[in-house]
């Protein structure tokens, strides 16, 4: 799955795509256009003329097209490999007229365009052995670019006509036609090699990405991507939101082990459909317990009563429920530990705060500090509770269980 990256990184990511399919793909028939053209016409007539700068135009726009395509993740060749020839024809029969298409290398990069364009579709739905071949077919099309242009470069420039059989009747031809096709031969099996290791790289990508969205989650891996700095220790305002199953400790202590860790992860991932809707920066997973950081308060409990009420029928035929306890206010957030282990962590007494609050909520309460639920009269109930840490009591909105239904 592509990220969704803040910043400059898209862009980044189009330009280096774009010049990929430039130098891979699209510009090999254009340049050895030019190189053609360049000899038939000499620098100075051939740079004065726009030839030169339609081509690289061309080329170039095709290139982003094809980059866009699958930047957006639906590539389609064929019809993109049709774009260079298509606009160069465009504005060269505004100069020239129809004598643009009494040219032969003009006609040769449309069957050029078609037939790369045909494998590389044909490659998208194919596997295997089959899409080996069309690799080799693909060099071999692109290393025939280089016999046709010089077939067609002798047949404009001798003093008779030259065709296909009395091209290759000339031993330095067959010569030249036959190492051609040996070495197109030789990159297509290359590309198949790097094929596979792209495919390799890829894979082994996809699956560090997933590792690493466990670990951090969506949001604080698209920030680290995106700038690397975003994982330092800093000062920040947060709410903390932690849940707790209380009797879990008494009904896991019979069941074996496999029990207990199918339990947590059905109870997983019913929590986690509350918090990702409620957009979580950082989950942690600690045996029987979450915790949750948000940017806003709001969020916080909001999740809280959304967690409540996603797990409470899961947990309900064990007869377990669930405390929550809510806080807010500043934390020192980033990458904490050793110079090889390192974790992503909030710490601060608002954590601390948090951590309290859910160890004293009853089954089925979510406790809030007060301040953050003020003005909400239809669901406060206030109470001072004391807790282990601090040196008074502590003013909470207790909101209160809603009954399984």
């Amino acid at each position: 799955m592509a990220l969704d990256l803040a910043g400059g990184r898209p862009r980044a990511k189009l330009r280096a795509l774009t010049l990929d399919e430039l130098f891979r793909n699209t510009a090999h028939f254009p340049l050895v256009n030019i190189l053609l053209e360049l000899l038939l016409e000499g620098a100075g007539p051939f740079l004065r003329a726009p030839d030169l700068y339609v081509m690289v135009g061309a080329a170039i726009s095709q290139a982003f097209v094809l980059a866009r395509w699958r930047e957006q993740g639906r590539e389609r060749p064929l019809l993109g490999n049709l774009v260079a020839p298509a606009l160069y024809t465009t504005v060269e029969t505004l100069f020239e007229g129809w004598r643009f298409f009494q040219a032969p290398h003009h006609l040769a990069f449309w069957v050029v365009a078609i037939l790369i364009g045909l494998t590389q579709q044909a490659r998208l739905s194919t596997h295997g052995g089959a899409r080996d071949a069309l690799i080799v077919v693909e060099a071999l099309v692109r290393s025939a670019i280089l016999i046709v242009m010089y077939g067609i470069y002798e047949a404009l420039t001798a003093a008779q006509s030259v065709d296909p059989i009395g091209f290759l009747a000339d031993g330095s031809h067959v010569f030249f036609a036959t190492a051609i096709v040996f070495l197109g031969a030789l990159v297509g099996s290359s590309a198949i090699t790097a094929e596979r290791y792209l495919d390799a790289v890829h894979a082994l990508n996809a699956r560090l990405h997933r590792y690493s969205e466990w670990l951090l989650g969506r949001t604080l891996l698209e920030q680290a991507v995106s700038d690397h700095e975003s994982l330092a220790l800093r000062r920040r305002e947060r709410a903390i939101v932690f849940a707790d199953i209380r009797g879990f400790t008494r009904w896991s202590e019979p069941q074996p082990p496999e029990t207990v860790v199918t339990m947590l992860n059905g109870f997983y991932r019913e929590a986690e459909r509350a918090w990702t809707a409620a957009g979580t920066i950082k989950a942690k997973l600690t045996a029987d317990e979450i915790m949750l950081v948000f940017d806003t308060s709001p969020a916080a409990v909001q999740a809280a009563l959304d967690l409540r009420a996603a797990v409470a029928s899961y947990l309900e035929p064990w007869n377990l429920e669930l405390g929550i306890g809510v806080c807010a206010g500043p934390v020192v957030e980033g990458l904490l530990g050793s110079e090889d282990v390192k974790a992503y962590d909030v710490i601060g007494d608002t954590v601390n705060t948090a951590k309290r609050l859910c160890d004293s909520a009853g089954p089925g309460e979510i406790l809030v500090s007060a301040e953050l639920v003020e003005g909400d009269d239809s669901r406060r109930e206030h109470r001072a509770i004391v807790v282990k840490g601090k040196r008074g009591p502590l003013n909470v909105c207790v909101l209160a269980a809603t009954p399984v239904r």
